[in-house]
């Protein structure tokens, strides 16, 4: 994490979530990050619709225009406008007042037991954790205070921006504290906007399968709206298995005021038990779990999704893939992050169905090769596969396969954690754009990107690793091994010199000292 910038007679000039994340990390004490995410995200969740409601409540208070008339208690009134009603025992001014008092936690349940009653959608969503004697009344009354300052000074009609803001950093600072199992149900946020920028889904239907605390919903309608787009022509459809991810991921989505009505949980997974048996979705993107050997292939080897192959029971890549495939609408497109084995394994068929992928359905459209320690939950070498549907149907590439090899960009956040620039994430997605046209734009670039023929990855037995087909960069390309040999010989027999320079003054001022 960056160090405070001291400037302006010593004020701290960090952005604000990092200092909310600085001051909430101090009042956690002994209680694990695990634990303790519910507490805080449950707090900012809190504060978000309870801002929402007020700014509601006022409107239907003064009673100007088409609120004339209107009762500010009347729950339809809130639901008429996509507004959570939250009652007077839940509303953040309440639960500021009570902040001090030794039952607070018991206070902070109740509210949240409050709101799920009033608002159907939110049931078996939020976090009673609250009055657990591990947390104590004066750190969660420190944590409301915090929370309550959350857009302060910011009119109420920008909180929620803020709010949703503050939520997703503290989702990734989080994961990065639990490590392994942060990364469950977090995807780095530098890898979602890689695969956003690359898939541009301003509008239709958008599937995450396994879509953990709903990273990749977020930053879909946030790309809609910085390109100026219309989040309401965007659908999110989803399904997760694990229940407590799954509620992350419903307040992620209602912080952003993202429809989660489509965002399923079960706990047998979408390949036992698909949410969205009949939807043809036009993009898909997702990080499914990295080579999972617990998916139950035996029991789905005649399942109907396996259009290229059964996948192997011990593994579950090539049914992820297949399983996206099946899911894309006839113009779909799908971005997926999946190991690096995937690339070349042979294993249980995989091999074949890997070919079959390419030579009979010609789906694949690119293949990124990804730098080492992206992900908070494994240090297995990863890629990013692009399939598309319309390939046949006027790309102008159809019959080749853009491989990008980027595996030198990003840098280093802590000694275990790399993530991508912003200019690292551009150069990518602007090679697969400028890739898709027919302008003439794109080059191939040693080292980095090649546009290569299918006949090509034929010759090498459909193996997409691609290392193998961009080649090294010129300056790699150009290096002079005997010079450089001769300038290592030289500098070690330097060192040699200084060595035995060094040694000898060392016996020589032993000999004195004997003497």
């Amino acid at each position: 994490m960056a160090k405070a910038k001291k400037e302006n007679n010593g004020v701290n000039e960090e952005p604000l979530e990092k200092q909310l994340w600085k001051a909430a990390d101090k009042l956690r004490k002994n209680i694990d990050a695990a634990e303790y995410k519910h507490v805080v995200l449950g707090l900012i969740f809190l504060k978000y619709i309870s801002d929402s409601f007020e700014e509601m409540f006022d409107k239907l208070e003064k009673g100007e225009g088409d609120y004339a008339g209107a009762d500010p208690e009347d729950k339809d009134e809130y639901k008429a406008e996509n507004v959570f009603f939250v009652p007077p025992e839940a509303r953040w001014s309440f639960l500021l007042a009570k902040a001090k008092q030794p039952d607070i936690g018991i206070f902070a349940d109740g509210a949240m037991d409050a709101i799920e009653k009033e608002n159907p959608s939110l049931k078996g969503v939020l976090p009673k954790v609250f009055a657990r004697q591990n947390l104590d009344p004066t750190s969660l009354g420190g944590l409301i205070d915090l929370v309550g300052n959350i857009a302060m000074g910011d009119a109420k009609a920008r909180s929620a921006d803020v709010l949703g803001h503050v939520f997703e950093y503290f989702l990734g600072e989080f994961a990065l504290a639990e490590g392994k199992q942060g990364g469950q149900f977090y995807t780095p946020r530098s890898i979602v906007e890689l695969l956003v920028a690359m898939l541009e889904p301003y509008k239709g239907r958008v599937l995450d399968p396994c879509c953990g605390s709903g990273g990749m919903f977020v930053q879909s309608e946030k790309f809609v709206t910085e390109h100026q787009g219309r989040v309401n022509d965007i659908s999110i459809y989803g399904q997760e298995s694990n229940q407590t991810t799954w509620r992350l991921a419903k307040m992620n989505l209602a912080i952003r005021g993202i429809d989660s009505s489509q965002v399923k949980w079960n706990n047998e997974g979408s390949f036992l038990n698909d949410g969205h048996k009949d939807l043809k979705a036009d993009f898909i993107i997702a990080n499914p779990p990295f080579n999972d050997s617990d998916w139950s292939g035996e029991l789905l080897r005649n399942d109907g999704r396996w259009k290229y192959g059964a996948p192997p029971a011990g593994n579950a890549n090539f049914a992820w893939l297949q399983h996206f495939v099946y899911h894309l609408s006839p113009t779909g497109k799908a971005g997926v992050v999946l190991a690096k084995g995937a690339l070349t394994s042979k294993s249980g068929g995989e091999g074949e169905i890997r070919k079959a992928m390419i030579a009979e359905g010609n789906i694949i459209d690119c293949i990124v090769n990804l730098p080492a320690k992206l992900f908070l939950n494994t240090q297995i070498p990863a890629g990013l596969w692009f399939m598309n549907r319309s390939r046949n149907n006027g790309h102008p590439r159809k019959n080749e396969i853009l491989f990008i090899d980027a595996r030198n960009l990003g840098h280093l956040i802590n000694r275990r954690t790399r993530m991508l620039s912003q200019d690292d994430i551009r150069k990518i997605a602007d090679t697969y754009h400028a890739w898709q046209t027919e302008d003439g734009a794109y080059e191939d670039v040693k080292g980095f990107c090649a546009s290569v023929p299918l006949g090509r990855v034929q010759e090498l037995d459909y193996v997409l690793t691609p290392g193998r087909y961009v080649g090294l960069p010129d300056d790699v390309d150009d290096f002079d091994f005997a010079e450089r040999f001769a300038a290592l010989r030289a500098e070690f027999e330097g060192q040699l010199v200084e060595e035995a320079v060094l040694n000898k003054a060392i016996a020589e001022n032993l000999a004195r000292i004997k003497v």
